[in-house]
């Protein structure tokens, strides 16, 4: 069995924030960690509005990883509410706050409050591949099918 990878997470506002959170899983096997707005009050998301939400901490991820910030489903189903870079990417040498870019897609103004599960975050592996520049590609049955080259 292999090691977990370790992230260190630190709370930029300790006295203040103590109560936002950090991310963390909500089931047991659950892929991503909910991640809580760190707002100091609640913001109106009018319908187009993006918003750059705080989140009150920092992190080190381990070298060879990233963090993706996906949208949460309920937000974005129930609500129109989601993540405007969808997904967003996190470097392992990134030391800044983490915050996270809302947009409404929705019909009605959203509310974020302080603690609102806001978002989803996800650790996976990268490579940085050796870059090669070639005069051909190689040949495939798909070749330049794209776009719905195979049908409905």
């Amino acid at each position: 069995m292999t090691q977990s990878p370790v992230i260190e997470f630190l709370r930029l506002n300790p006295a203040g924030d103590g109560d936002i959170p950090l991310p963390r899983y909500m089931t047991e096997q659950s892929a991503g960690m909910d991640v809580c707005a760190a707002l100091d009050s609640r913001i109106i998301l009018e319908p187009g509005d993006i918003a750059l939400i705080p989140t009150g901490f920092s992190m080190a991820l381990p070298r060879g990883h990233e963090a993706q910030i996906r949208p949460r489903s309920g937000l974005a189903v129930n609500h129109g509410v989601t993540i405007i870079n969808s997904p967003g990417t996190i470097d392992a040498d990134y030391r800044g706050e983490v915050k996270i870019g809302l947009i409404n897609l929705g019909k009605a103004p959203y509310a974020v409050s302080r603690g609102d599960r806001i978002a989803q975050m996800i650790i996976s592996r990268v490579v940085q591949p050796e870059i090669r520049v070639v005069e051909k590609l190689d040949e495939t049955r798909r070749n330049q099918g794209g776009f719905g080259h195979t049908g409905i």
